[in-house]
């Protein structure tokens, strides 16, 4: 049994139904925020699941110099919190400086420490002592068990509001899988696990100055995660893919993300009843 973490007016953890982190993987607009805010949050009412809107104001870790990063930490964090404010939702945005935490706590409901720098002792420390939950991803090079030394580096400062979020392993080059076994591993810390199914399905580096990806692949990763055993799932989602600014290869269409949480729903009932 994972801790209960209350985000809004729902909890994250113990044996409660699982709920949904989704948005773009940057803020690219308002009216893209917007329109995907919006579109999830009907979706994840009709379902009764509980929902935090994400978005990044800078992707500091793009492939390329060319890479689209977003609007910036001022810009990006008026936009997160007029969605806020707006819609009534609870918003998680990535920190990938020391100096940003401070920033962003003021805005976001949750912060979330990138894969790539979750063994960043500063970042994970200052992050931690914000006082705000904290979601840490397991980076691509690690296993599960290897996260348990982030999570002790964050509980030390006091704040028990951890999240563990797995997002695949690399395999070989360009190609990362899932061991569903991490996820139980990770879930015996006692945090609240999370499955991020779209960066899972990544192909880093595949189309050359950018990750390409198999985003096929996700309902069913999605079921099977439930199938084993997490509190929340982690989507990244598009009106048209095809035509977002970042990870345009691995993000699933808006109008797909009734029927994915749907299946995710009835297998986690089963798991959790």
């Amino acid at each position: 049994m994972t801790r209960e973490i209350p985000i809004g007016s729902f909890t994250i953890g113990g044996n409660k139904p699982i709920a949904l982190i989704a948005g773009p993987c940057v803020i690219e607009s308002r009216d893209i925020c917007f329109e995907i805010a919006e579109h999830a949050r009907a979706v994840c009412a009709e379902l009764g699941i509980g929902y935090v809107f994400k978005a990044s104001f800078d992707k500091a870790n793009r492939m390329s110099i060319t890479s689209f990063r977003g609007p910036g930490i001022e810009k990006g964090l008026d936009i997160l919190a007029e969605v806020k404010s707006k819609l009534g939702l609870p918003v998680l945005t990535d920190v990938h400086e020391v100096w940003q935490v401070e920033q962003a706590a003021a805005v976001a409901d949750i912060l979330q420490v990138p894969a790539f720098l979750c063994r960043q002792t500063d970042l994970v420390l200052a992050a931690a002592s914000a006082g705000k939950p904290v979601n840490f991803k397991k980076a691509q090079f690690m296993s599960p068990a290897e996260m348990k030394p982030v999570v002790d580096k964050a509980a030390s400062t006091g704040n028990s509001n951890l999240f563990l979020t797995e997002r695949g392993s690399i395999f070989g080059y360009g190609n990362l899988v899932v061991d569903m076994r991490g996820l139980v591993v990770m879930r015996e810390f006692g945090y609240p696990v999370i499955f991020d199914a779209t960066h899972s399905v990544q192909r880093p580096g595949g189309l050359g100055t950018a990750s390409g990806g198999d985003p096929q692949f996700v309902p069913h990763l999605v079921r099977a995660a439930c199938a084993v055993g997490i509190d929340a799932l982690f989507i990244e989602t598009h009106p048209d893919p095809s035509k977002a600014l970042s990870d345009a290869a691995t993000m699933i269409p808006l109008d797909s993300l009734k029927s994915v949480l749907a299946q995710a729903k009835a297998v986690d009932a089963i798991v959790k009843a």
